[in-house]
């Protein structure tokens, strides 16, 4: 008999946009939620409304709201926590609308129709959530893009950058659909030769199924790789070339036809992020 797998997804909207995510798509996240043929059960997206800016600013409300009736239409449900502003002992005002509680509790009440579920947020205060969620039986998966919690990362069964799953954060001035060629892609060195140069970068080609399939020489593994020569790498400060391979450093490159062989060259090598 086969048995379905069901997914919960739970977006802390303002914790992505404010760490890397801004710009998301939400309809490629649903898609990628519910990898491995899921049925998408929950979908959750807890936002901060600013009840005060709304009444003083109408091109903030019209934009917010027409962004919530989006996601509505993609069949999310939109759960709103007003900001709530606050003065502490120096006299300094504050905003606040958290969330955090609130997502929470639904993952927790709502995980047993769930055989997975996954979390969008870096915030380390869902340690406790993901160790719950696990002895309830379900799989969790995080995703997020910058600042992310490292106990997070660790803890979950799955983590997945949000800068690695194919256009779910837009690229700019691609030529080409994520994957062929000329197209501008981000993924991760995962090997170095460090005294010849040269190294290989790992990239999703398709987020559909068979995730855990990491080895490229696999025919069912939706990863690929691509040749790439050190004089390609950029000079950002933010990494150094004696550190590579390392599968922490996100980067954004351009894929060309190889000159050597039918394979793939990463060219134009840019830092994005390192987790």
């Amino acid at each position: 008999m086969y048995y379905s797998s069901t997914v919960g997804l739970y977006v802390d909207v303002a914790n992505i946009a404010m760490n890397g995510g801004y710009g998301m798509r939400y309809d490629v996240l649903r898609e990628f939620a519910c990898h491995d043929a899921s049925d998408a059960i929950r979908l959750n997206a807890y936002v901060a409304f600013d009840v005060e800016r709304s009444r003083e600013n109408p091109a903030y409300r019209e934009k917010t709201n027409n962004f919530y009736d989006t996601l509505r239409d993609l069949g999310y449900k939109v759960i709103q926590k007003n900001v709530k502003r606050y003065i502490d002992e120096e006299g300094n005002e504050f905003a606040k609308a958290n969330s955090d509680l609130d997502m929470a509790v639904d993952a927790l009440l709502q995980s047993s129709a769930l055989t997975r579920v996954m979390l969008v947020t870096g915030d380390g205060d869902f340690l406790q959530v993901v160790r719950a969620l696990q002895n309830k039986g379900c799989r969790v998966e995080v995703l997020a893009f910058d600042n992310v919690s490292s106990e997070l990362r660790r803890e979950v069964d799955v983590f997945m950058s949000g800068y690695l799953v194919p256009n779910l954060l837009p690229v700019k001035n691609s030529s080409a659909e994520w994957g062929d060629v000329n197209a501008t892609i981000r993924g991760c060195c995962y090997e170095y030769k460090q005294d010849r140069g040269f190294g290989f970068m790992r990239y999703l080609q398709n987020s559909k199924e068979n995730l855990w399939i990491t080895d490229t020489r696999h025919a069912d593994s939706p990863y690929q790789t691509a040749y790439f020569h050190a004089s390609h790498l950029d000079h950002s400060p933010n990494y150094d070339v004696g550190e590579l391979p390392d599968r922490s450093i996100i980067f954004e490159f351009e894929l060309i036809q190889s000159t050597r062989n039918e394979g793939l060259e990463a060219r134009n090598i840019r830092y994005v992020s390192r987790l």
